[in-house]
């Protein structure tokens, strides 16, 4: 049975269209909401008092997870069962960052101390070539982490656009540049073309031998030595592009800032995965906030949900969640391929602050969406500077949620338009507006590795509850194939648009 033909959906059905109470009457309604709605672990708290979640919500959301088997697919999860159906395949991303098994980095961590020694020559830049989880992931562990490091300097090139790769070269030297080149099939076409252009440009800057320069991270590492590549780290095909970083994927990290750094990167995504295989329901960080985007995505109609980072250091959490969660979990059809009448998986988008107050928190405040936004900040600096520079940033990003939440009535816009009817009007601000604040003692490899894991988890978790197989992602490889179509020039059957398309742009 799938959820939404549970009794315990028919409830949640029943419950989304009664009239919501006010988040700030839920809070006057339980002097004890804000420790029942906020949990610390592994060094990173979660405040969701401030969601559109009631005590009777969350009861509900709780039935719905043990009739959709929640428990049960956690702990397959972890024991590395198959929990992606279309593909016959295990998710085994959890069980890299298992202390038990943590043998299977070695080779990762042996390669990262042979570049910082110097084993493989002397490398100044590492230029990481790889698109999707493949980028994404060791780009955020890198901008994130990278200034404490003393290794290599990390330069990311994804895009197919050779701008992309010409930033990537004007930053580095070739005589000191080792390519990582990351493909889980080695047939990525986007990362193939980028690193033969790579090898070229390490060839016309007078590097003699420039297949030497290049490891390979893959899941086929027969392709890759066929390729010429003789240092190759290979990974599983059980391990998905958007939950690669934890494998060798996330060499870059390990390179900058050392194979401490890596591991301890896996610690706290380890503390993190008990938390979440151990927890129940009701105090579980990643159930509790899987089950509020269930609830506002499904029930509430509310599809999208902005992250936004008040911290530089975290500028690309959003993008990486973007991946992280509409390539799981934007999916129309159950697990079973029937197709779900309901809304699913909410459109994540996002920014950092303060950047984003002078852009788009207007339409937050004050448009006719009601949709969630989460908060993501760090409470000690990640600089010398003077104090004021963290005060005022923390200051504004919890300022955000408070007047999200209260508003501004019009009684009290009146009163500061001066009487003046209109102004007062654009004044006003209707508040009961959701937000989650989370908040990291401190950005360190495992603070860091806790976060992606709580998000991974709360990306599994909804999943489970919306009845998804998160771990394929098949729209996307119609894009693929779509493209390699045009590519090769074979123009049949495509509609009259791109036929004028491809022609004016010469192709």
């Amino acid at each position: 049975m799938l959820p939404h033909q549970t009794s315990a959906w028919v409830s949640l059905e029943q419950l989304a269209r009664k009239p919501q109470p006010r988040i700030i009457d839920l809070f006057a309604g339980d002097p004890a909401r804000l420790g029942a709605f906020s949990l610390d672990v592994a060094g990173v708290h979660f405040d969701l008092s401030k969601l559109p979640l009631s005590t009777q919500h969350v009861q509900a959301l709780c039935l719905l997870a043990e009739q959709a088997d929640l428990p049960g697919w956690r702990t397959k999860l972890a024991a590395g069962a198959i929990v992606n159906p279309s593909e016959g395949r295990a998710a085994t991303h959890m069980q890299l960052r298992d202390t038990a098994r943590r043998g299977e980095q070695a080779a990762l961590l042996d390669m990262a101390a042979r570049i910082r020694s110097g084993a493989l020559g002397r490398v100044g830049h590492l230029i990481h070539i790889g698109i999707g989880g493949s980028a994404l992931g060791p780009q955020l562990l890198v901008d994130a982490l990278g200034p404490e490091g003393d290794g290599p300097q990390v330069h990311v090139a994804a895009n197919i656009d050779g701008a992309a790769l010409a930033r990537a070269f004007a930053a580095a030297d070739p005589a000191e540049t080792l390519l990582i080149a990351v493909s889980k099939t080695f047939t990525t076409q986007e990362t193939l073309t980028n690193l033969k252009s790579a090898l070229g440009w390490l060839q016309a800057h007078g590097v003699a031998d420039p297949i030497s320069r290049v490891v390979a991270v893959t899941a086929a590492p027969d392709k890759a030595r066929a390729a010429g590549i003789s240092e190759i780290l290979p990974f599983a095909e059980t391990v998905g592009g958007r939950y690669s970083l934890w494998s060798a994927v996330g060499l870059p990290l390990a390179v900058r800032c050392g194979p401490d750094a890596f591991e301890a990167l896996l610690d706290g995504a380890h503390a993190m995965d008990i938390h979440f295989l151990q927890a129940p329901l009701m105090g579980n960080a990643p159930v509790l906030a899987a089950m509020a985007d269930v609830w506002q995505a499904c029930f509430l109609s509310r599809q999208t949900r902005a992250i936004f980072a008040y911290d530089e250091r975290l500028r690309l959490l959003p993008p990486y969640l973007q991946q992280l969660e509409m390539e799981s979990n934007g999916k129309s059809v159950a697990r079973d391929g029937t197709a779900l009448p309901f809304p699913t998986a909410a459109i994540s988008w996002g920014g950092t602050g303060t950047d984003a107050q002078h852009a788009v928190f207007q339409l937050l405040h004050q448009g006719t969406h009601q949709d969630p936004i989460e908060f993501v900040a760090v409470a000690e600096p990640g600089h010398t500077l003077d104090a004021i520079h963290h005060r005022l940033l923390l200051a504004n990003c919890f300022a955000q949620g408070a007047a999200l939440l209260r508003g501004r009535t019009a009684d009290e816009a009146l009163a500061e338009a001066g009487g003046d009817a209109a102004l007062a009007a654009a004044k006003s601000f209707p508040g009961n507006r959701g937000s989650a604040t989370i908040l990291l003692d401190r950005l360190s490899p495992d603070r860091l590795g806790a976060l992606l894991a709580f998000y991974e988890a709360r990306t599994f978790a909804a999943a489970v509850l919306m009845g998804l197989n998160p771990f394929d992602q098949w729209g996307v490889e119609l894009g693929k194939q779509t493209a390699n179509r045009l590519a090769t020039g074979e123009t049949g059957g495509f509609d009259p648009s791109t036929m004028a398309l491809l022609r004016r742009a010469g192709l």
